[in-house]
């Protein structure tokens, strides 16, 4: 099947390409424009009163947790005005929306039409208003009751020859609550089907970590960045994906830190910074915030780590006890002997090159991490997706260990996560590999016994879909179809479900490319009232240094017909198990202080959770290496022994990492603007270094089509404009989703199973009309 004849990001869009404005790339993020931008959007969407309203218990003490990005809020206070960033302002701006589409919006909008909308136009629609249905052979959606929804869906589940052939995937948006009782009914129904979106993210992290130091977490608290005397960014771009984050760094900053950024893009947000709570921010006098940027290639994290440790090990030998922390290394770490053979075979010049880096500047910062001892390590998906990741991901935990800064203030791990409860919905269960101490735990505590087997992650379930071995896909939250690899090819496999439900608050692509039939269930977003029984209720989320906080909404729902998570996976459980299950569904609708009593009985952790959940700020859960313990089989932190990855392009090909532009959060497009990296009005563009632009005989604004083969099938992404870019040669970039198309569903990150949307092989030709 081409591109052309399904609907999905990569598609021609040939309109879009005559209006790409270029303006300079900014040398400092945030500041008043970002202000300015967050209020106009939260205005035209909510109007003043209501939309104000959101923004001022967004992050606060009694309020709701953004539905944007995971970063924490201080531990002695939630945020005071504008610490919110400008991505979480946009969220709550379109979750507050006045636009409601109801039955009539679907009556005169065939599928079909929406489809050929872009990502933009289709998010921008509004909030839906109640439940919809689209039976097989019918062009439109159709409103359907609430209890007729949880029928079907329990009729078609119920109706499959085994509960492996049904997939239950997961958004990172899902509350705590509400993803213990979705993992609890999986379960139940018989089947750890239960991808989420972490597959496709951090599950890289997770597998490192897990492996090296006894957690899938990072360890590091908020404080620590205030007592470390350098922190390293590697493979991410905070200004964009983490804004709030640059608030930490820069009070870092000011108390001493030194700052190293690691990516092959110089991104705004890494570069320099305006605070707007500061007068300077306000003046807009530019803050710096990295002292040193190494610009490695796609990629070359792994060997620029490497050329460092050389060094650092040559030192020590130089200077013994005075570098490493010997003590450190032989009472808490294991393999340190095998990773110094390892490492010191290779030559340092050598891996520099490899990395992109100029030797000098490996040096530099060699020489200033052999006098420190109090080093944090932040890393996103730049790191992540790529078929080593897990292995630099070890190598950065290998760095670490030399230096003894795992389990001290001022140091340790940090793995920036992305959507704002993807962490805390894996420690709710969410997971297809779960540990027997877990579903024992199911099986103490609920009485019946969950399935042993592990279920799909993301790439295995559309496998699965597509060879017909699943027919039933549901999805709590998220756009499945435009955050998964290989569009055309998900796109088959979602089509050959018998059914695909999506929970969700507004319209994204992944509900007009769906299976013979399809549904609609409208949710509470984090900004409603969820009252039940004349009782507001809340909710809890999880974010990327495991404190657990309470999130209440405050505006009146756009609709009577919305339902909150909670209550539609317990209505759903009690319509697909019925009298079959051991479980009391309905003591949860509407008392979700039940539900964390359940959750506090079966999780590690969560001891007097409804008490300290009420507590403004939270709590933090237990991480055994914030304590300085490592929970291994060997009780100690491992070195690992891994190779840089050999790279052999063909004369024509170049390497392609997806990126988000800054008017977008994961797969929600607010905008089509880039205004850090100078770009306006247009998504469709190739980031390209000047040489090979020039080597291949193109210009910069030429329109050209992307091309992979891997695996021998060729996938295309058709009429990109390119832009002259200061990115490493043999690179470029590209936004996600649109050029998803391209991503191998079969290339994937060694032993997480994450797609390598980072490190693409493609080729770049002119388009002919």
């Amino acid at each position: 099947m081409s591109t052309e004849q399904i609907p999905v990001p990569g598609a021609e869009n040939p309109e879009t390409l005559t209006g790409l404005k270029k303006g300079e790339i900014k040398k400092v993020a945030a500041g008043v424009p970002a202000v300015v931008s967050s209020f106009k959007k939260v205005v035209e969407e909510a109007g003043v009163k209501r939309g104000m309203k959101a923004l001022w218990s967004l992050n606060k003490k009694g309020g709701f947790d953004c539905p944007s990005c995971a970063w924490p809020d201080p531990d002695d206070e939630r945020s005071g005005v504008a610490e919110y960033c400008e991505n979480g302002a946009r969220a709550v701006a379109e979750e507050a929306t006045l636009k409601k589409l109801t039955a009539e919006f679907f009556s005169k909008n065939p599928v079909k039409a929406l489809a050929k909308l872009s990502d933009y136009e289709i998010g921008s629609k509004g909030r839906i208003a109640r439940p919809m249905f689209l039976p097989a052979g019918a062009t439109h959606y159709q409103p359907i009751s609430w209890n007729s929804a949880f029928e079907k869906i329990g009729f078609a589940l119920n109706r499959l020859a085994s509960p492996d052939e049904a997939v239950f995937y997961t958004s990172g948006r899902t509350s705590n609550e509400a993803a213990f009782l979705y993992q609890l009914f999986v379960r139940e129904f018989g089947t750890n089907n239960l991808p989420d979106c972490s597959n496709m993210c951090h599950e890289s992290s997770g597998v490192a970590l897990g492996e090296s130091l006894g957690i899938g977490k990072g360890s590091v608290t908020l404080e620590d960045f205030y007592e470390a005397e350098v922190i390293i960014i590697l493979g991410q771009n905070p200004g964009t994906n983490h804004p709030r984050m640059l608030t930490a760094l820069q009070k870092a900053k000011a108390k001493g830190a030194t700052i190293i950024a690691i990516n092959p893009l110089p991104e705004t947000g890494l570069m320099g910074f305006n605070n707007p709570q500061t007068v300077k921010g306000i003046l807009q006098i530019d803050s710096a915030l990295t002292d040193i940027f190494l610009q490695v290639k796609i990629n070359g994290d792994m060997a620029a780590l490497q050329a460092i440790e050389i060094l650092l090990l040559n030192e020590e030998e130089r200077n013994p006890g005075m570098v490493l922390d010997n003590d450190f290394i032989k009472n808490n770490t294991a393999g340190f002997a095998g990773f110094k053979q390892h490492i010191k075979n290779k030559n340092a010049e050598k891996l520099a090159e490899a990395s992109g880096v100029p030797f000098i500047q490996i040096q530099e910062v060699a020489k200033l991490l052999s006098k420190k001892s109090k080093i944090i390590a932040c890393w996103a998906m730049g790191i992540t997706q790529h078929k080593n990741g897990v292995d630099t991901i070890k190598e950065i935990v290998n760095l670490l260990l030399l230096k003894g800064s795992i389990g001290k203030p001022g140091a340790g791990t940090c793995p920036v996560r992305g959507h704002s409860n993807v962490q805390g919905d894996r420690t709710m269960g969410i997971f297809e590999k779960p540990s027997d101490k877990f579903l024992d735990s199911i099986e103490r505590n609920f009485h019946f016994t969950p399935p042993k087997k592990h279920g799909f992650d993301v790439v295995e379930s559309i496998k699965a879909m597509h060879e017909g071995k699943a027919s039933v896909f549901f999805a709590m939250g998220g756009n499945f179809l435009s955050a998964t690899p290989d569009t055309n090819f998900t796109a088959e496999a979602l089509q050959n479900c018998s059914l695909t439900v999506h929970v969700s608050t507004k319209l994204n692509r992944s509900h007009f490319v769906h299976g013979k039939e399809a549904m609609i269930l409208p949710c509470l977003g984090r900004s409603d009232k969820d009252m039940a029984n004349g009782e507001a209720q809340f909710v809890s989320c999880e974010n990327s240094m495991g404190v657990i906080q309470s999130s209440k909404g405050i505006l009146d729902p756009i609709s009577e017909h919305l339902l909150s998570e909670p209550d539609i996976v317990s209505r759903l459980a009690k319509a697909t198990l019925g009298k079959k299950s051991k479980i009391d569904w309905d003591q949860y609708i509407g008392n979700y202080d039940v539900i964390r009593a359940d959750i506090e009985r079966t999780i590690p952790g969560f001891d007097d959770y409804n008490e300290r959940v009420r507590i403004p700020g939270g709590f933090y859960l237990p991480n055994c290496n914030r304590e300085g313990n490592f929970d291994t089989k060997s009780r100690k932190a491992h070195f690992n022994i891994a190779d840089v990855p050999e790279l052999n392009l063909q004369h024509d090909e170049l390497i392609m990492m997806t990126i988000r532009s800054h008017d977008q959060f994961n797969t929600t497009i607010y905008g089509l603007n880039d205004r850090y990296r100078g770009i306006y009005n247009e998504r469709r563009v190739i980031l390209m270094n000047e040489t090979d632009i020039s080597r291949r005989k193109l210009k910069n604004g030429e329109i050209v089509d992307l091309y992979n083969y891997h695996d021998g099938i060729e996938r295309a992404a058709h009429q990109f404009v390119i832009v002259e870019y200061p990115i490493p040669k043999g690179c470029t970039a590209t936004y996600f989703p649109e050029t998803n198309v391209l991503v191998p569903l079969t290339s994937v990150a060694d032993k997480s199973n994450t797609p390598t949307s980072k490190h693409v092989i493609i080729k770049v030709k002119k388009h002919i009309d």
